[in-house]
């Protein structure tokens, strides 16, 4: 977009301004600046003035809606046979719903997931909300098989690491923020209820001798965590 005006050069001299708005190379914002022409004292001769301010401001990224989370949620929860209720509560206590939080320790994202953790269960983009979820999720199934159904040692896991819980034979480490962790997470339980569960394993685990998951979650006055199979 290009527009012309004439003017008067020092001397008599007549030239052209011509303002023009392109794209910089640099940032691919659009930005004005102006040519100016001089006449027949220096034929050929072009100035250009100091760019103005830009043309138009980026536009803000688009909002992920809580709908669109929940919804993310409901999928990864029938997919990988998850209470929804569970996944919630690790995301509320993890990033708040933040897709794009970052810990001083480098988790990232809804589900807080380390880019070793990301790369290892297929997160491409660990501040897109439902790979993101996918992910955590995925995880989550994971640590649940490892420890044979143990929550509380699953969450353990999923806060300290996988090595953290060998280091201490197969219990929960004596960590502080991760005793704190699971009191956390056993909170938002608490307030998502119902807490009673059950769900299909999915078809590719039908050999398995438990093939149908009954989980009933038991949260104690002092803020621990159970969880009872029937």
């Amino acid at each position: 977009m290009t527009a012309v005006a004439a003017s008067s050069a020092t001397g008599g001299t007549a030239g052209r301004m011509v303002s023009v708005v392109k794209a910089d190379q640099r940032t691919g914002r659009l930005v004005r600046s102006v040519v100016v022409i001089a006449g027949r004292s220096a034929p050929g001769r072009v100035v250009r003035a100091a760019a103005a301010a830009p043309a138009s401001s980026p536009q803000p990224a688009p909002v992920r809606s809580a709908a669109a989370i929940a919804e993310a949620v409901e999928r990864a929860a029938a997919q990988h046979s998850l209470p929804p209720e569970l996944i919630h509560s690790v995301i509320k206590v993890e990033s708040n719903y933040n897709p794009t939080a970052v810990s001083p320790k480098g988790a990232l994202g809804l589900m807080q997931l380390i880019p070793a953790t990301a790369r290892r269960f297929g997160v491409s983009d660990v501040f897109d909300p439902a790979d993101n979820i996918e992910g955590g999720a995925r995880y989550l199934r994971y640590l649940l098989d490892l420890y044979r159904g143990d929550y509380p040692l699953a969450l353990a896991a999923y806060n300290a690491g996988e090595g953290a819980v060998a280091k201490y034979d197969g219990t929960v480490p004596p960590y502080a923020e991760t005793r704190s962790y699971l009191k956390l997470v056993a909170h938002q339980l608490r307030e998502a209820a119902p807490t009673a569960v059950e769900k299909p394993r999915p078809q590719a685990a039908a050999a398995r001798p438990d093939d149908t998951t009954h989980v009933r979650a038991v949260v104690g006055e002092d803020g621990s965590l159970r969880y009872v199979s029937q």
